[in-house]
């Protein structure tokens, strides 16, 4: 299994324990990401607020350098997928920005041809890889670990663009924890927006938003929060005391990236994931499953 690596820009500063718990999951999975400095950030939240179309031919390069490797591209954030995915269709459905771009791409001896993938981790792991194949690689089975997977906004919306799952009613996150040994919490944010995108603008309302939904999996049980997005990471974990006080209770919730979770089932020690890096202890974790 071989996959051209999209990182992103967080995952790759802030976020970097996205970055180094990624690489070792992938490696003990025998997955190979074969990496592109030349990748530019997807845009998301300013270019393609600016000017679409830039936006769009920005990401067509991106898609491009993937293709041209012979391989699909991978994703560790869903924002990222979001754009990547969003570009991509409408590339394929608009003639017009499609020729625009390979005028453009010309000049760089590139072209965009319409063939380009583009898939999040998790549905690697659900899907490519097969949660049969990832359940004989678990070593430490999370029991009694209660984790309420966050989906977010870009993994699973809008569905025409992203077009794995349900967007109203996904069910791979789950899945894949229940195939880790961990309960999966049912709830209704699920699938709701962190607060991230409008965290500058207005606080108050996204602090608000990602208390909420951290009430809310909390209430349900969960010992533990999983997302696929360091954004969403970012306002779950590093923003949650500002965002209790709106929620006008204790949450006290650890928040892990995905391949964080993976990687304690399938035996990476816990300093090497990174998990010191959370502003919310992780400690109580790592209790229940007597890491």
């Amino acid at each position: 299994m071989k996959y051209a690596y999209y990182p992103g820009c967080v995952s790759q500063t802030s976020g970097k324990e996205l970055d180094i718990s990624t690489r070792l999951v992938a490696k003990k999975l025998g997955i190979e990401l074969v990496e592109f400095p030349n990748f530019s950030c997807c845009g998301a939240g300013f270019m393609d607020e600016a000017d679409i179309d830039f936006n769009t031919i920005l990401n067509a390069r991106n898609l491009a350098i993937a293709r041209d490797a012979g391989l699909d591209m991978v994703t560790i954030c869903s924002t990222c997928q979001g754009m990547l995915s969003r570009s991509n269709k409408i590339l394929k459905e608009d003639a017009g920005m499609k020729a625009k771009a390979d005028e453009i791409l010309s000049k760089i001896d590139r072209t965009y041809d319409g063939m380009e993938t583009i898939k999040h981790l998790l549905w690697i792991l659900v899907a490519d890889y097969g949660l049969d194949n990832l359940k004989k690689m678990v070593v430490k089975p999370l029991e009694g670990l209660r984790v309420a997977a966050f989906y977010g906004c870009h993994i699973v919306r809008p569905g025409d663009v992203t077009g794995f799952e349900d967007p109203d009613k996904p069910e791979s996150f789950e899945k894949l924890i229940s195939a880790l040994g961990a309960e999966p919490v049912i709830y209704d944010g699920s699938t709701s927006c962190c607060g991230f995108p409008i965290l500058l603008h207005k606080e108050d309302a996204a602090n608000k938003m990602a208390g909420m939904n951290l009430l809310d999996a909390k209430t349900k049980g969960a010992d533990v929060m999983v997302t696929p997005c360091p954004l969403c990471h970012i306002s779950l974990d590093a923003f949650q005391g500002d965002a209790e006080s709106y929620a006008q209770s204790p949450i006290d919730l650890p928040i892990l990236h995905l391949p964080q979770l993976v990687g304690l089932a399938i035996g990476i020690p816990p300093k090497s994931l990174g998990l010191n890096r959370h502003i919310v202890d992780v400690q109580k974790v790592l209790d229940i499953v007597r890491l």
